[in-house]
């Protein structure tokens, strides 16, 4: 009888557990993305796996090549990049997470007019042995038009983290 009051009320927190690891990793996701506007190249390393790969025109390995590759956004007349979680996803065994959402880079054209670049993120975190979310895997792709109005509310959306 006691085994079953033990399954069950594991059953019943399993959702409330699984819920909060979705709001820890939309939390992080969001904090990696503060670093990244805050220009806090330190901030933004500290969200990283040690055997992070970041996948774009080519692949980086390890969190000292992915910090070097993104020096630009950290720079004081870089581009400026802002990205939010449109869904997050946690395996049920809690350890690996998918966040995917719009992103943004602001740049500046030869002639000083601001240019605005679109995409899509898709990053895949990792909870190490402390607890804290990681990012292990990231990679993006730009969009194929100008963004809708469900993904310019989510971007310019107030964070509640």
């Amino acid at each position: 009888m006691k085994r079953i009051a033990i399954a069950i009320t594991l059953a019943l927190l399993s959702p409330i557990a699984l819920a909060d690891a979705v709001s820890d990793v939309r939390c992080r996701e969001i904090g990696f993305s503060n670093a990244a506007e805050n220009r806090n190249l330190e901030a933004f390393s500290t969200f990283l796996d040690e055997d992070a790969r970041f996948v774009g025109r080519s692949v980086m390995r390890g969190a000292a090549e992915i910090t070097a590759a993104w020096q630009v956004f950290f720079s004081e007349d870089g581009p400026a990049i802002r990205w939010r979680p449109a869904f997050v996803e946690v395996l049920e065994d809690g350890e690996l997470a998918l966040t995917r959402g719009p992103y943004r880079v602001i740049s500046r054209d030869e002639n000083g007019a601001r240019v605005e670049q679109w995409g899509t993120f898709n990053s895949v975190w990792r909870k190490q042995d402390d607890g804290t979310w990681r990012v292990v895997f990231d990679a993006g792709s730009p969009a194929a038009g100008e963004p809708d109005a469900d993904s310019r509310a989510i971007l310019e959306g107030e964070d509640d983290c």
